[in-house]
């Protein structure tokens, strides 16, 4: 049966849904993938409009039917298996990914991306402008939203901006894939710092494996986007492995290289606002997808891999 048949298109750049699910069944029934909750009382169905999804992630406690997956799939939804709150339990950067199988996605972009990937110059260039449509974003994000600039995130204010300036500048000056990833990690590290410094979280340290608020919702949002990145190139038939700037050797390396386009702008700040508000998992998952949403983040992704394959560095 062609599941499609009764579902009615929508572009996977304009989805709005990504689910997480934890203690819950996952099945379909009537022609609908439902999830199952057992309550004290009863039982419960809640629908899941797969047609306006972009992903799901199963966190504990959770189960799938064949029944659902073979839905999912035909309506294009990846699944994802996770950890408690979205974050893997032993591995911390890699999501298991059941993408799909689909033989109708387009070629041309995974063809553009060969002509530029296996030449070691191309594909730094790539790099440099991930990097730089990284940074144009957050200016564009900090300077519109409100309620950034309400919580201090201005991209105008004088330390944000010389941040960015100076991480511009080292872009041009970077010379090799390595240099850049260290150019990177400085600037994430400065902002860390500038978002430590708004919150009045000076004594914050980022690792992963810690357990105060703000690095929680920095590994909790970052699979979200994750997800994201790994939607867009599924939609556009671009194999995970074939990455710019997280390493050749990293199966899943260029899911982390689309994700970093938005991580810092949307993820970031609103780790840090959230912990300083004391905010629940499920309110600073709330707020990062209304964020999505209302920064376009999915449009921006499937504009950037669709520019960076076309060779328009």
């Amino acid at each position: 049966m062609d599941y499609l048949t009764d579902l009615k298109a929508i572009l996977h750049s304009k989805r709005a849904n990504i689910y997480y699910l934890e203690k819950c069944r996952v099945m379909q029934k009537d022609g609908r993938v439902l999830y199952l909750t057992e309550e004290k009382v009863e039982k419960q169905y809640w629908n899941i409009p797969i047609a306006n999804t972009t992903c799901i992630l199963l966190g504990t406690g959770t189960s799938i039917t064949q029944a659902a997956v073979r839905m999912l799939a035909s309506a294009g939804v990846l699944i994802g298996f996770s950890g408690s709150g979205g974050t893997p339990l032993l591995a911390a950067n890699e999501v298991e990914w059941l993408s799909p199988q689909s033989e109708y996605r387009p070629t041309e972009y995974i063809q553009g991306w060969m002509q530029f990937w296996f030449d070691d110059h191309k594909r730094f260039l790539a790099g440099q402008a991930i990097q730089r449509l990284r940074i144009q974003y957050m200016q564009r994000v900090w300077t519109s939203d409100r309620d950034l600039r309400g919580e201090g995130f201005n991209a105008d204010d004088e330390d944000i901006r010389h941040a960015l300036q100076r991480f511009n500048q080292r872009i041009d000056e970077s010379k090799n894939i390595t240099e850049l990833l260290l150019t990177e990690a400085k600037l994430t590290k400065a902002l860390y710092k500038i978002a430590a410094n708004r919150t009045k979280q000076t004594d914050f340290v980022r690792q992963h494996d810690s357990v105060d608020d703000a690095n929680a919702f920095l590994n909790h949002g970052n699979y979200l986007a994750y997800g994201l990145a790994a939607t867009t190139l599924w939609v556009l038939g671009i194999p995970h492995g074939f990455a710019v700037l997280h390493g050749k050797t990293r199966r899943g390396a260029l899911v982390f290289d689309v994700a970093d386009l938005i991580k810092d702008t949307l993820i970031l700040p609103w780790a840090f606002i959230c912990a300083k508000e004391g905010a629940t998992e499920q309110e600073f998952r709330q707020q990062c997808l209304q964020n999505f949403t209302s920064h376009k983040a999915l449009d921006f992704m499937f504009d950037s891999v669709k520019q960076l394959s076309k060779g328009d560095f």
